[in-house]
């Protein structure tokens, strides 16, 4: 209580916001007069030239709520200029709270009278603060130290009311700025005035309000809560018992996804949201989630709690935290995982000193940062020469943005860095096609702002190539470390250092001294992300390997999807694929690693195409050989990904003979090996058995250690036990899904039928007629049945469980001695020892022996029996046939086959993470045996498939020659093949150097389709410079295209290593393949049809080289016919004169054709840009209006496109085809294309033809 009030007397009421830019004037702001007790009037003097109200609490400007108080009503704090607190002041009901330091309190305070005291010290200072106000009133102190109040010395004269008014626009806004770190006198602040407003700091907010009481929700909500809010980007799965539930506002927005319901659970603190599935279907809705919905998902167990641990949690067994974040990058072994692809997650780190300083760069630097090449100009052998032309030199002078990129497989193991730059970064993605991509935190508001004209060309590739974004904040890294030492230093090294933990072994010095900054950047955010993501879960990954883009063929994003390598261009899918076409793998490892060959490293080194030729051809001539090893192969398991379950600590029991068996078929398939190694060496001598390629393949394959671990494996896992659970497993899910089925088909609907699992469509209920229970699922009791449990380990894994099961067998000797005991004694021949959930180890008797309960040992006709005195079996339940009861004897015996069952349990636990432990230290073997037999995989199937087709092994060699006698397209001959038709084969001999006749000789079995006068003719001779540009015309529907994909992808599958479709094949290596084929837009990002073009065209001239291979059709079709014929022929024009590599090019422009004459770039017009030849296609028509496509090239020029056959056949209306061949009639240049068709007709049959 407080004392009594003196009477009413007039009080200050100060309102001193701080304000920095003042700080040598440490005078309030404002001093306002409140007098009475209701504050009926304010008086305000202004000390400054301008108000600076501000609430103490940051939240609110004057006249504003702020922290739930009202300024003028109930409390207000205020600061001096130093940044001090002078005190908290209300309405005239309330006194002055003296001056508190202002660390003291984060919030607005106030009090009734005589609830907090001014001290001496506060006082004396709020006197040396405040001087004009010791001036005008005195501050006494109180005799009680509980009230204080500040007296006016001048009788205050109650005057009528007044109003202030204060524009918006005149009050400060915006950040509270914090107070500095110690107060200062006035006259230091004076002297450092102006170096304090030169180096003001930026301000920062106040520290955040502490947070209310949680509501009593119950510890399991209360649990998931505290989760979601720390977990806020992941959408959180809690395990509660045998379910995984959502809550809150995740079950209302994922429940109907996921076609669950959605519930409300009822607690203290109000309804809570709430839906769940069983455990065992965790797979099917993370695939949801995960896959189709792009979610990362926050997977919280369950553990068992500990003492405090169950106090805390009011006696819950079981406290809950998250384990692992699963996102669609960082899959290790879920089941729907494509087991056919990589699961890449990607990190991209952007060549600056800081993340954000990327984004201020000006529009023109980022132009040229895109629109650069990273191969520098190449003559015809190979070698670098000056620039030649303003195009190319514009090319080499620009400054790319080099980009750090780091990708890794967690399923596998794999990891890739690479440096790039921002021109060459849709191709990555393209070729990686990661599933996440992570970004530096700090880049995150500047993708927000994507959309803008100014934004970043980052985001506009990464928006076209659709990846999921996602953003961690950067490791620390050290100051002293910047990006512009271009190779690693110290600062590197320590951060490769940081690696090897993550690591199954080190990174070799060779490969370390070659990372450059970015990509240690890139991976050390792309780790720092994995091992968040794992939550503590331990990891061993290959050592990076860095992609180097001189040992193997580009090919760019476009290219990729006009040859549809992976899939078709026109509705996405694998059918039709060249790589749908060329697979015949058998196992899920070879099938990626074929992915990998084909789409992302097909190989420039001779050494490596002619040891995978080598193998291919060895399997082809050894049919029982390659026969015997894919047999092998299908015995085997996906290696890779079963290694790398055991390093990420997660694999079981299956996975151990899994490996086991792909050992004992890794040691067949070497023994086969040897013994063909043997053969050929008695048949050839041993000079050749030591090159053989077989012989290489044996040497890199090492089986001491994982045979050793293959057979410890088999003598402790018991198999038949493991087979007996999943047996039962399968029982319990096939009778799950007949009685969803039976429910649906008597309750449901036809929709509800494809809500079922894949499985209820093939399983049939059981066939029993006797009751309707058969069709029920297994009950409790019986799930939960110890005598139904399988041991997964066989007895004599360890010393242990052999003394244990032999316990084990004895106490079950036991059980059924006190059985029949128990029998006799009760006489209840129906008696059995059960165990249930509820009610433990009980009696279980039935039919007439339930009638009477069981005899007392107190009956007389149970003396002398031996029973214990005082064992009395005590009735559980009861019913009309069955009867329940505890038996000590029993009850003991039970509890003690328990025990011992946990002791197995906890042994086989043990062995089991020995035997783990066991194949992490054979990681590395086990890892590069398995690469031998992903590589064995390929080279058999190639050799089958070559075998199957008729292809032919290509001869390559370093020059920049092709020759193809006979190519056919790879997947279009497939689909001609299965409508019955054939393929017409084509011949294409282009390339610079010397003439194809002095090159190779002519093909075997080629002498009738081949003019070998033609291939025989001397250098002398009219035309000894071989064409490196075919120019083709030609009618639609001919087969240009085909013609130009074909070649382009023989050329792909040759660097492979696989065979092609073609009688003969001779070829220079080529380092990029450039595709211009078909037509789009890209309306969503402003492009057009013929901006796209474009842009696919210049990206070709900028960046192909002499070694290049280019194919360019219909180049210019997207504007006028002047404007198209000009670009097309510029495009031509630098093909030949500045790029001059290899292409084909199809046009519709017949002028093209006067022109290349024109500027002499005719072979026949010789010189150095003489290197253009003529090539079309053909109809051929019966005079009757029937016609037929002549698809085989002939050297000349075709003027007829003959769109309007095509528009028959298209189903045109007859009345628009009349007027179409009424308007071509009246054309004045249909005549003169009719007449240089013929002159050039003339010429053709006069000209060597080679095909």
């Amino acid at each position: 209580m407080l004392a009594a009030r003196p009477p009413p007397v007039a009080r200050l009421r100060i309102s001193c916001p701080f304000s920095h830019a003042r700080a040598a004037h440490p005078i309030p702001s404002s001093i306002s007069a409140t007098v009475g007790q209701s504050g009926l009037r304010n008086v305000t003097t202004a000390l400054t030239s301008r108000a600076s109200l501000r609430s103490f609490s940051g939240k609110a400007p004057y006249g504003r709520e702020s922290d739930g108080h009202r300024y003028g009503d109930e409390g207000h704090g205020c600061r001096d200029g130093s940044g001090s607190l002078l005190g908290v002041v209300g309405s005239g009901a309330h006194d002055i709270v003296g001056a508190y330091p202002a660390s003291s309190c984060c919030r607005c305070y106030y009090s009734t009278a005589g609830r907090h005291a001014l001290s001496s010290f506060n006082l004396a200072r709020l006197r040396r603060k405040v001087p004009m106000l010791a001036a005008a009133a005195t501050i006494s102190d109180s005799p009680s130290p509980r009230h204080q109040v500040i007296q006016v010395n001048q009788t205050q004269v109650r005057g009528k009311k007044t109003r202030t008014t204060v524009k918006l626009e005149d009050l400060p806004q915006g950040m509270v700025e914090p107070p500095s770190a110690a107060s200062e006198t006035s006259s230091s602040s004076a002297q450092k005035q102006p170096q304090s407003q030169s180096q003001k700091q930026k301000p920062q907010p106040l520290p955040p309000l502490e947070l209310e009481e949680e509501p009593s929700y119950p510890v399991v909500v209360l649990q998931a809560r505290r989760n979601m809010q720390k977990f806020d980007n992941c959408v959180l799965l809690t395990r509660v018992g045998g379910f995984y539930e959502l809550y809150f506002e995740q079950a209302e927005e994922y429940g109907p996804l996921l076609n669950i319901k959605v519930a409300q659970k009822k607690t203290n603190a109000g309804p809570v949201s709430m839906a769940g599935f069983p455990f065992y279907q965790l797979d099917r809705f993370l695939k949801i989630l995960v896959q189709d919905l792009n979610r990362h998902v926050a997977i919280a167990e369950e553990f068992p709690n500990d003492v405090s641990g169950k106090v805390k949690s009011g006696g819950l067994m079981h406290t809950r935290r998250v384990t692992r974040i699963v996102t669609p990058g960082t899959l290790i072994d879920e089941n729907f995982m494509d087991p056919y692809a990589n699961n890449y997650v990607m990190a991209i780190h952007l060549y600056h000193d800081s993340p954000v300083s990327a984004l201020s760069d000006d529009t023109e630097s980022r132009q040229a940062g895109q629109h650069t090449t990273s191969r520098p100009p190449f003559d015809e052998t190979g070698t670098v020469t000056p620039a030649v032309g303003a195009a190319a030199t514009a090319a080499t002078t620009a400054a790319p943005t080099r980009v750090g990129l780091a990708w890794l497989d967690l399923s596998t193991g794999h990891f890739f860095t690479q440096t790039t730059t921002l021109a060459s970064l849709s191709s990555v993605l393209s070729r990686v096609s990661p599933r996440e991509i992570v970004l530096d935190k700090a880049l995150e508001p500047a993708y927000r702002d994507r959309d803008q004209q100014d934004a970043h060309p980052l985001f506009t590739i990464l928006q076209e190539a659709s990846c999921l974004l996602t953003y961690t904040p950067a490791p620390p890294r050290e100051e002293a470390e910047t990006e512009g030492e271009g190779k690693s230093g110290t600062g590197l090294r320590e951060q490769l250092a940081e690696w090897e933990p993550y690591l199954e072994s080190e990174i070799p010095e060779a490969t370390a001294d070659q990372f450059t900054d970015v990509e240690v950047q890139a991976g050390s955010l792309l780790l720092h992300y994995v091992r968040d993501r794992l939550q503590g879960l331990s990891m061993k990954l290959q050592p990076p390997v860095r992609y180097e883009t001189s040992s193997v063929m580009m090919i760019d994003k476009n290219s990729m999807r006009s040859l549809e390598i992976k899939q078709t261009l026109r509705d996405g899918v694998f059918k039709g694929s060249l790589l749908h076409a060329i697979r015949r793998t058998v196992t899920q490892s070879g099938a990626r690693l074929l992915t990998q060959w084909l789409i992302g490293a097909p190989s420039t080194s001779l050494e490596v195409i002619n040891f995978r030729q080598e193998l291919v051809a060895r399997f082809i001539n050894d049919e029982d050989l390659r026969d015997a090893i894919i047999t092998l192969l299908r015995r085997s398991h996906d290696s890779q990904r079963l290694v790398q379950k055991f390093a990420l600590n997660r694999g079981d029991a299956d996975d151990l003979l899994r490996l086991a068996n792909t050992i004992r078929a890794t040691e067949d398939i070497v023994n086969l090996l040897s013994s063909a190694v043997k053969k050929s060496s008695s048949d050839s001598g041993e000079g050749e058995s030591q090159t053989d390629c077989l012989a290489q393949l044996i040497s890199r394959i090492s089986l001491d250690q994982p045979l050793k671990l293959a057979k410890k494996i088999r003598d402790a896992i018991d198999e038949e036990g493991l087979n007996a659970q999943h047996e039962i497993e399968d029982n319990e899910a096939g009778e799950m899904i007949a009685l969803a089925q039976e429910i649906v088909k008597t309750e449901g609907t036809p929709e509800d039928s494809n809500l079922l699992p894949k499985a209820a469509s093939s399983v049939t209920p059981p066939k029993t007629a006797k009751s309707k229970s058969s069709t029920k699922p297994q009950s409790l009791r019986d799930h939960y049945d110890p005598e139904k449990e399988f041991f997964i380990m066989k007895p004599g894994a360890s010393t242990a469980l052999t003394r244990l099961h032999a316990e084990l067998a004895q106490l079950k000797r036991d059980k059924e001695t006190l059985t029949e005991s128990l029998r006799t004694r009760f006489n209840a021949p129906s008696l059995t020892l059960r165990w249930s959930p509820g009610l433990g180890h009980i009696c279980h008797v039935k039919g007439k022996d339930a009638r009477l309960p069981p005899k007392s040992v107190d009956d007389p006709s149970l003396e002398g029996s031996g029973t214990p005195a005082g064992e009395q079996p005590r009735t559980l339940t009861t019913s009309r046939t069955t009867r329940s009861f505890h038996h000590p004897q029993w009850t003991s015996l039970g509890e003690a086959l328990d025990a011992v069952r946990t002791q197995i349990r906890t042994e086989e636990s043990r062995v089991f993470a020995l035997l783990r432990g066991r194949v992490v230290k054979n990681l590395v073997k086990l890892r590069r045996n398995a690469l031998v037999l992903d590589e064995l995989d390929i080279t058999t199937s190639f050799a089958k498939l070559a075998t199957e087709q008729g292809w032919v092994r290509p001869t390559l060699d370093n020059g920049t020659r092709t020759v193809i006698i006979g190519g056919r397209h790879p997947t279009v001959e497939g689909g001609l093949a299965e409508q019955g038709r054939t393929f017409q084969k084509n011949d294409c001999l282009i390339g610079g150097g010397t003439a194809v006749t002095h090159l190779v000789p002519p093909p075997s079995g080629l002498e009738d389709d081949v003019d070998t006068a033609k291939l025989t003719s001397p250098p002398n001779a009219r035309n000894p410079q071989p064409s490196r540009v075919w120019l083709i015309t030609g009618p639609n529907m001919a087969g240009k295209s085909t013609f130009l994909r074909q070649n382009a992808l023989i050329t792909i599958l040759a660097q492979v290593g696989c065979y092609v479709p073609a009688d003969y094949a001779h070829l220079g290596i080529v380092d990029a393949i450039y595709s211009r084929v078909g037509s789009a837009d890209n309306l969503y990002q402003d492009q057009s049809t013929f901006m796209v073009e474009m842009l696919e065209t210049a990206a070709i001239l900028r960046q192909a080289t002499p070694r290049s291979f280019v194919i360019m059709d219909e180049v210019g079709r997207g504007t006028t016919p002047e404007d198209g014929t000009a670009v097309a022929f510029a495009a031509l024009h630098h093909l030949v004169t500045v790029n001059r590599c290899r292409a084909l090019f199809a046009t519709h422009f017949h002028d093209i054709v006067e022109l290349v004459a024109r500027h002499g770039l005719r072979v026949e017009d010789g010189g150095p840009d003489g290197a253009v030849d003529m090539y079309c296609t053909d109809v051929e028509e019966d005079g009757r209006g029937g016609f037929v496509y002549v698809h085989k090239l002939r050297k000349g020029v075709n003027r007829q496109s003959h769109a309007l056959k095509v528009a028959r056949l298209a189903g045109l209306p007859e009345q628009a085809i009349r007027v179409a061949q009424q308007i071509l009639q009246e054309s004045p240049k249909q005549e003169q294309h009719m007449t240089q068709d013929q002159e050039d007709t003339t010429k053709s049959e006069t000209t060597a033809v080679v095909g």
